[in-house]
C-alpha cells in the first residue's frame, strides 16, 4: 500500500495491541486490545483474552487491513546468531529455532551463555539498548527467549508483513512493541505485578497516572486515548497490568500507523535478522 492510500484510509484500519505470554492459559491469557483511529484520537473498542495458541493464531488470521503491535522479540541478536552458526536469514532462522523445540532451544542458549565472559553473558540486539529491553536470549524473569520461540514462528506461518524484517501481506502488518518503553516515558514507578502481595495501592495509582496521561496526550506523534469508561477503568483496576500493557501496545500501533508506510516509524535501516522495537 502506498503512503497516500494509507494516509487516506487510516480510520479504516483495525489496530491491535498484544500483551504476550509464552504459555497462554485461562489464568494468564494473551491479552489483545483492539481499537481504531478517529482523527487524532485512538478509540479503545474492546479487550480480548486469548487463552490458547489456536485463539492467538486466529487473531493473526483475521482479514485486514490491520496493524498490530506485539510485545515479544521478533528477532535474535546477530552476534549470537553468527556465534552459534544459525541461519542468517530471518525466515530460515525462525524455522530452525522452531524445529529445535523448547528443550533444544533452551539447551543451545544455556550453552552459549556459559561460553561468554561474566558481565557479557547476554548478547543484545541494537534495538535493546535504546529501548532498555531484555536480551531475547533471556529464558527467565521474563522468558523473552521463549516468547520469541512461540511468537515469531506464528507470525511467519500467518503470512503477515513483519515491519522491518519481512514483506508479506500488506493488509496485515505486525510490529514489535514494548509497553514498558511507553510506560516509562510517563512514570518510572512500578505499575503492575502478577504477585498478589505486590498488587498495592501505589501500583494502582501508577496505572491511573498512565491512563490519565494517555487520555491527555498532547504530543504530535501520539494520539489521545479514548474509550468506554468501563474499559478505561479496567486498565486501572487490572492489577496484573495485562490490559494496560495491551493498551500501551495499542497506542504504539496507532503511532506507527500515523507514521505511515513503508517504515511505520521504524528507522530507515533495520537489521532484518534482529528487527526493531517501535518507538525505540
Amino acid at each position: 500500500m502506498s503512503d497516500s492510500s494509507l494516509a487516506s484510509g487510516r480510520e479504516d484500519w483495525t489496530l491491535i495491541g498484544v500483551d504476550f505470554t509464552s504459555a497462554p492459559r485461562w489464568q494468564k491469557p494473551i491479552t489483545a486490545a483492539l481499537g481504531r483511529l478517529d482523527g487524532g484520537t485512538l478509540v479503545l473498542q474492546r479487550v480480548e483474552a486469548l487463552p490458547d495458541w489456536p485463539s492467538f493464531e486466529a487473531l493473526l488470521a483475521r482479514p485486514g487491513p490491520w496493524l498490530g503491535a506485539f510485545d515479544f522479540p521478533f528477532g535474535l541478536p546477530r552476534e549470537a546468531v553468527v556465534d552459534l552458526g544459525l541461519p542468517q536469514d530471518w525466515p530460515a532462522l525462525v524455522r530452525h529455532c522452531a524445529a529445535l523445540g523448547r528443550e533444544g532451544f533452551r539447551a543451545a542458549l544455556d550453552a552459549y551463555r556459559e561460553s561468554r565472559p561474566l558481565g557479557r553473558r547476554y548478547a543484545h540486539r541494537a534495538t535493546d539498548l535504546p529501548a532498555r529491553s531484555h536480551s531475547p536470549l533471556k529464558l527467565v524473569n521474563p522468558p523473552v527467549g521463549l516468547m520469541f520461540l512461540e511468537g515469531a514462528p506464528r507470525l511467519l506461518a500467518a503470512g503477515v508483513t513483519v515491519a522491518g524484517i519481512l514483506e508479506a501481506d500488506p493488509q496485515r502488518i505486525a510490529l514489535e512493541a514494548y509497553p514498558g518503553l511507553l510506560a516509562r516515558s510517563i512514570t518510572a514507578a512500578p505499575y503492575k505485578s502478577d504477585d498478589k502481595a505486590k498488587q498495592t495501592t501505589a501500583r494502582r495509582d501508577s496505572r491511573e497516572a498512565i491512563v490519565h496521561a494517555l487520555q491527555a496526550s498532547d504530543t504530535s506523534s501520539r494520539p489521545t486515548l479514548a474509550g468506554p469508561e468501563a474499559l478505561l477503568e479496567q486498565l486501572i483496576y487490572d492489577a496484573s497490568g495485562d490490559h494496560l500493557d495491551a493498551t500501551l501496545a495499542l497506542v504504539q500501533a496507532a503511532t506507527a500507523l500515523r507514521a505511515g508506510a513503508p517504515n511505520f516509524g521504524l528507522p530507515d535501516k533495520v537489521d532484518r535478522l534482529e528487527g526493531w522495537i517501535a518507538g525505540a
